[in-house]
C-alpha cells in the first residue's frame, strides 16, 4: 500500500513589532528547529509605532476584538503603547542580528512593511510615490541585512489597493501574499502572483462559536484540506511569546495528522504567467475590524459562511 503524501501547509510568520522581533522570533526559531520546519518570515523593519493603534479603541468593533482576544495579556503593554508619545525604534537597525539569524537558519525572508501602523491605517490615502517610498525603504534595509535581494512580500493587515499592487510590481517579487482567499492567482495578466492566506488567525477565531484555547488547534486542523491551498498565519508577538505553548501543541498535532508546514515559496508550482487571473476586492470579514483584501472568487463562499 502506497503511503499518502503529507498535506502541505504554507506557514507565514508576520513580525510586526520590536518586541515580536526581539523575543518572539528567537523563540520561534528554536521551536521550528526542534521540529525541522522551515517557514516564511515577513519582517517589519522600520519604526515601531504600533501603539498608535490605541486610538482605534474608540471604534466599537475594534474594542470588541481587543476584549475578546484579551489583547493586553496577549501582546503586552509595551506593544500596545509603543510609539504613542515618541517615535518608535527602527526595528531593522536595532535588531539586525535577529533578522540575520533567521536568514542563516534558512527560513524564507520577506518584507512585511517599513512602518506597519502607517500602512495598515493609511494605505488608501497614500499617493503612488509615497507607497513606493514605503515599500522601497523596507526593501532596501531588509536586502542589506540579509545581503540578498528580497523576493517576496506580504502587506500588513491584508490591506492592498490597485495602486499598492502596481508599486509592488516594480520590485520583481516572485510572489506577494496580500489578501485572503482560496487559490494562487494573478490580479492582472503579467502581474506578480498572489499566495492568499486561507485559514483564520488566532484573534479572528478565538471566542467565536465556542472556540477556546482548549479546542483552537483542533479547529484549525479541521479547516486544513487535502488537494487545496492551505496557508496559515501566525504572529511573532502572539504565537512566539504568550501563545508559544499553544503553537508548539499545533506543531505536535500536525505531525499526527500528517501535515507538513512549508515556506510559501514551495507552494508555487507553476510559472508566473500560468496562474489564473482573479480580482482583489476590499471588504470586511467576521472577527476582524475594518476592511481587508479578499480574492474575488472567494467572496461567494465567504457570503455563504456568514
Amino acid at each position: 500500500m502506497i503511503e499518502q503524501a503529507p498535506i502541505k501547509v504554507g506557514l507565514r510568520i508576520d513580525v510586526d513589532t520590536y518586541r515580536g522581533t526581539r523575543i518572539g522570533v528567537p523563540a520561534l526559531l528554536s521551536l521550528l528547529s526542534q521540529y525541522g520546519i522551515s517557514a516564511s518570515f515577513f519582517f517589519t523593519v522600520g519604526p515601531d509605532n504600533m501603539g498608535r493603534h490605541i486610538w482605534r479603541l474608540l471604534k466599537p468593533q475594534f474594542l470588541k476584538k481587543m476584549l475578546r482576544s484579551k489583547a493586553a495579556s496577549l501582546y503586552g503593554w509595551d506593544i500596545l503603547l509603543r510609539g504613542t508619545l515618541w517615535p518608535g525604534p527602527i526595528i531593522g537597525k536595532k535588531l539586525a542580528g535577529v533578522i540575520q539569524q533567521t536568514h542563516q537558519a534558512q527560513h524564507e525572508i520577506g518584507l512585511h512593511a517599513w512602518d506597519h501602523h502607517k500602512w495598515q491605517c493609511h494605505t488608501e490615502s497614500m499617493e503612488p510615490d509615497e507607497l513606493y517610498s514605503e515599500i522601497n525603504k523596507g526593501y532596501q534595509l531588509l536586502s542589506r541585512l540579509i545581503d540578498n535581494p528580497v523576493y517576496c512580500s506580504a502587506v500588513p493587515g491584508w490591506r492592498s489597493t490597485t495602486s499598492s499592487l502596481e508599486q509592488k510590481h516594480r520590485f520583481n517579487f516572485r510572489y506577494n501574499s496580500d489578501c485572503r482567499g482560496h487559490s494562487i492567482f494573478s490580479p492582472q495578466q503579467g502581474m506578480t502572483p498572489q499566495i492568499p492566506v486561507t485559514l483564520p488567525t488566532y484573534d479572528e477565531l478565538i471566542g467565536q462559536k465556542g472556540v477556546t484555547k482548549h479546542n483552537y488547534n483542533s479547529e484549525i486542523i479541521k479547516l486544513i484540506k487535502p488537494d487545496q491551498l492551505n496557508v496559515y498565519t501566525i504572529h511573532a508577538e502572539v504565537e512566539g511569546i504568550a501563545l508559544i505553548h499553544l503553537f508548539e501543541d499545533l506543531l505536535y498535532q500536525a505531525q499526527k495528522h500528517r501535515l507538513q508546514f512549508v515556506p510559501l515559496i514551495l507552494l508555487l508550482d507553476k510559472a508566473e504567467d500560468e496562474w489564473p487571473i482573479d480580482s482583489i476586492e476590499n471588504q470586511s470579514i467576521p472577527g476582524r475590524e475594518g476592511w481587508l483584501s479578499i480574492q474575488g472568487s472567494s467572496l461567494e463562499h465567504l457570503a455563504m459562511s456568514q
